[in-house]
């Protein structure tokens, strides 16, 4: 979930990939003093609208190319998706990726899906992993990394419920999508969980096709102030880099807190005027994932299928920073235990 986009060229050894790269929007990021050499594994990342630097979605998955690079020794480049692409681009992103001799490629976004179907099926030697999509029918040479979205956005409802003095919250998604609808759908049944009277306002900032809601701060902006002037109080807003105007309207209320996504977004530099405002975060750990299939490639033993990371194998979490929560810890904490034990089961889509 994203920022607005920052295009380089990218040096790669061979007039093909230089150039076939460079027209995809890629950055090389190689760099022998990381450990890279001549042998080392290529691994490609294409992001989502945004990318690196969004304080959100994608930079939670840069992170884990980062490590990736310093622990393992690959060699990497990174592909910034545009605004407004079409299809056609997706596509064409991935096979200069595979045309610049990246074997390894990760999507990071649902997005990506019918790209990564089609130009998967086309490479049957190259490994793709795609973020965030749980379509089963997919090439053999695909790995879904999937999130329990629903669970951590449950104890952030939790945190929200048990902190507001209004007694009315707000959620804002980026673009309406089932995937998004897994974070309003869990976020209102933890804020229910706690007192079923609080009122609980819902905006969503576009729907497919358009997919602007995800990098659209002055959107997140007009939603949060919205809502802010209905009553609400505490804001939870996956959306991407919109989600950054929601924090700045919160943080310009008195007394109103906002609630991050993805990343830890007090911890985020671009973010830290606002930190004081931010409650917590429900933090998407991409980065293990994406860490963990990299990993599992240059093992030689590569992830296939479907791969979840649900709270139990701490693939969802809040945020500790700033101690807003540290008060509420023991109630947060059984209701983690609800969830990890089978006890509570976290809806994937909102109640009507």
């Amino acid at each position: 979930m994203r920022r607005s986009m920052k295009l380089a060229a990218v040096v790669l050894s061979g007039s093909l990939g230089m150039a076939s790269l460079a027209a995809c929007g890629a950055k090389s990021t190689d760099n022998t003093s990381s450990g890279a050499s001549d042998g080392a594994l290529k691994v490609g990342m294409a992001y989502d609208i945004g990318g690196r630097g969004d304080q959100s979605f994608n930079d939670s998955a840069a992170r884990g190319l980062d490590k990736a690079k310093a622990e393992l020794g690959v060699s990497v480049t990174e592909a910034d998706a545009k605004a407004g692409e079409a299809e056609a681009d997706k596509e064409t992103r991935l096979k200069n990726l595979v045309d610049g001799g990246y074997k390894t490629i990760v999507a990071v976004g649902f997005v990506y899906q019918d790209a990564v179907d089609k130009v998967a099926k086309d490479n049957p030697n190259v490994k793709f992993a795609i973020i965030d999509s749980n379509k089963t029918d997919q090439p053999s040479n695909v790995t879904s990394l999937l999130f329990a979205e629903q669970e951590g956005s449950y104890l952030a409802g939790v945190a929200a419920a048990n902190k507001s003095k209004a007694k009315h919250v707000g959620f804002i998604g980026g673009v309406q999508t089932e995937l998004i609808k897994k974070f309003e759908a869990g976020y209102k049944a933890g804020v229910k969980s706690v007192d079923p009277n609080i009122v609980v306002e819902t905006t969503y900032l576009t729907t497919p096709p358009d997919f602007t809601g995800f990098g659209s701060p002055d959107k997140g902006k007009e939603a949060a102030q919205g809502q802010l002037d209905k009553g609400a109080d505490v804001i939870y807003t996956a959306a991407g880099s919109s989600g950054n105007g929601a924090i700045e309207a919160v943080a310009n209320k008195p007394g109103a807190l906002a609630i991050g996504v993805d990343s830890d977004q007090a911890a985020q530099p671009a973010l830290a005027k606002y930190k004081n405002s931010i409650l917590t975060s429900m933090v998407k750990n991409v980065d293990n994932a994406v860490f963990s299939y990299i990993e599992s490639v240059k093992k030689g033993q590569p992830f296939t299928g479907i791969k979840n990371f649900d709270l139990k194998a701490e693939g969802v979490s809040l945020a500790t920073t700033g101690g807003k929560i540290d008060d509420i810890q023991d109630k947060l904490k059984a209701a983690a235990t609800a969830i990890t034990s089978g006890a509570t089961t976290v809806p994937t889509a909102p109640a009507q």
